[in-house]
């Protein structure tokens, strides 16, 4: 089974997992909003995905990965310092810093990562997740 995303509709963390629940999950209500928990828990399948796994082919990644680059991260990384648990402020701080001086990695990275773990030479690759960038 192979899914398509389009970058093209991807202008933040959150339109990126809605785009991903509307193209691989559609029946999985709500759909996700901004936890990348639990998009990796989902690409370990169980939720309406193939168990034997599938392909996510993302057109427009290059769209994607400009639209969720340094400037997005520090968004995403400003929400998440209001929200964590207090020993993890440092940390998130320091990752925030990173970001708005254009360093790290940034929420396009961190996508990639996690659905690279779940794919060939990962840790989770029994979930069988192969990811095309296009």
């Amino acid at each position: 089974m192979e899914y398509v995303i389009d970058g093209a509709r991807i202008g933040s963390l959150e339109e990126f997992l809605r785009e991903f629940s509307r193209v691989v999950i559609p029946c999985y209500s709500p759909p996700l909003s901004s936890s990348l928990d639990a998009f990796n828990d989902i690409l370990r399948g169980g939720f309406g995905t193939p168990e034997e796994g599938f392909t996510l082919r993302w057109v427009n990644s290059a769209a994607s990965r400009a639209n969720l680059g340094y400037a997005e991260t520090a968004r995403v990384l400003e929400r998440r310092i209001e929200t964590c648990h207090p020993e993890n402020v440092d940390r998130v701080r320091k990752e925030l810093a990173l970001a708005r001086s254009g360093q790290g990695p940034t929420v396009f990275d961190w996508l990639v990562e996690i659905i690279r773990v779940h794919g060939p030479g990962g840790s989770e690759a029994e979930d069988n997740v192969r990811l095309i960038l296009e």
